[in-house]
């Protein structure tokens, strides 16, 4: 089962929604780095469960033990291991549900594959085990911030209410955070928010699209032909929970224009290198970073669980009418916020040690 990630900051998580824990191991963490541990916290609660009307009711605290790889405050190069407990895992709503294959779930894919699978909420497939993600996303960007990359995700879209344009250069993640939807534009997020309230009122869901912009990260990033950088990016956000659209750049809307219109031409840069006029290409060309934000959107379904009833079939293959029960989510997005920055700081990191450029900032060493 592909439980890790990357080649130089490799992440394995483990763990099911409702087993004992789940957790993540982090080989590749730079040595004597002083770990911001209440900054990895911070992450986690933008992530966790039980944030009001708009989230899965489940609580829990997302305290992340550790394990292994700190020493009075500083990475030791040796692997950091997380553990999260959990506290209020309920598996009684899917016990009538065990022989019976949810619509758009992982259910009959996973024991198709497998011969076996955790029905007690889906198991490896749940979102909850994204927890050990944003950890080592919070760990990744940490790091990057060593070398001036900051990476800022925000909704820009949920069902057909979309926002308008952001200033990318400027937005900051409080910016995103004052809305509980998480888009920044104020004259939709309200709107947004009511559709999601209405939706879960409706025993329905809704989807949406998320935008990230990664600041800061310098030309030549990235390995052609099979290690592109937004290869790599596709691939991170593409292993996220109910994520079915990766767009780089300008994206489809690049594919109706002509390369007239779709270009980047090359100016002068102010701190010796060139630039680009425009970003269609999302600051990465042939693969490799250019210098300019590297700009990406991930597009989410709606959630497969909705409180209607449906058709489906059982493991025997016979017919049922299925209203699915538990706790889960109306809207993914904006919980699925700090996942997509956490995936994109994976990567990022991952091509930076690929590529080791000089730290503005080095962390301190013992």
């Amino acid at each position: 089962m592909g439980s890790s990630f990357g080649r130089r900051f490799v992440v394995t998580t483990f763990g099911e929604s409702h087993g004992a824990a789940l957790g993540v191991v982090i080989d590749g963490v730079p040595p004597g780095l002083r770990l911001d541990v209440a900054a990895i916290g911070a992450e986690l609660a933008r992530r966790r469960p039980g944030q009001g009307p708009l989230t899965s009711p489940r609580r829990e605290a997302d305290e992340p033990e550790l394990l292994s790889g700190l020493f009075e405050g500083r990475t030791l190069g040796t692997p950091l291991a997380m553990l999260f407990r959990n506290h209020d895992a309920d598996a009684t709503p899917y016990v009538e549900m065990k022989e019976l294959y949810r619509p758009s779930h992982a259910d009959f894919t996973t024991e198709a594959r497998y011969g076996v699978r955790d029905w007690r909420g889906g198991g490896r497939a749940s979102a909850r085990e994204t927890v050990g993600r944003v950890a080592a996303g919070a760990v990744a960007r940490q790091v990057l911030g060593h070398a001036g990359i900051e990476v800022v995700a925000w909704v820009e879209q949920v069902g057909t209410r979309r926002a308008g344009p952001v200033d990318v250069d400027t937005l900051t993640r409080a910016e995103v955070d004052a809305s509980p939807v998480r888009c920044p534009d104020v004259s939709v997020s309200s709107t947004m928010e009511a559709d999601i309230i209405e939706a879960r009122r409706d025993g329905d869901t809704l989807g949406g699209v998320i935008r990230c912009v990664a600041r800061g990260v310098p030309a030549g990033l990235g390995s052609p032909v099979f290690d592109k950088l937004e290869a790599d990016l596709a691939k991170a956000m593409l292993s996220l929970p109910a994520a079915k659209g990766f767009e780089s750049g300008s994206g489809y809307a690049g594919a109706a224009r002509r390369g007239s219109e779709n270009n980047d031409p090359f100016v002068p840069g102010p701190d010796g290198l060139p630039r680009t006029l425009t970003n269609h290409s999302g600051g990465i060309q042939g693969g490799i970073s250019n210098g300019m934000p590297v700009l990406f959107s991930v597009a989410f379904k709606p959630v497969a669980t909705v409180f209607s009833a449906q058709t489906t079939v059982d493991v025997h293959n016979q017919p049922h009418t299925l209203a699915a029960r538990g706790r889960h989510d109306p809207c993914v997005l904006p919980r699925a916020v700090p996942m997509v920055e956490a995936m994109a700081c994976l990567v990022l990191l991952d091509h930076w040690l690929d590529r080791p450029l000089p730290l503005n900032d080095a962390p301190e060493t013992p």
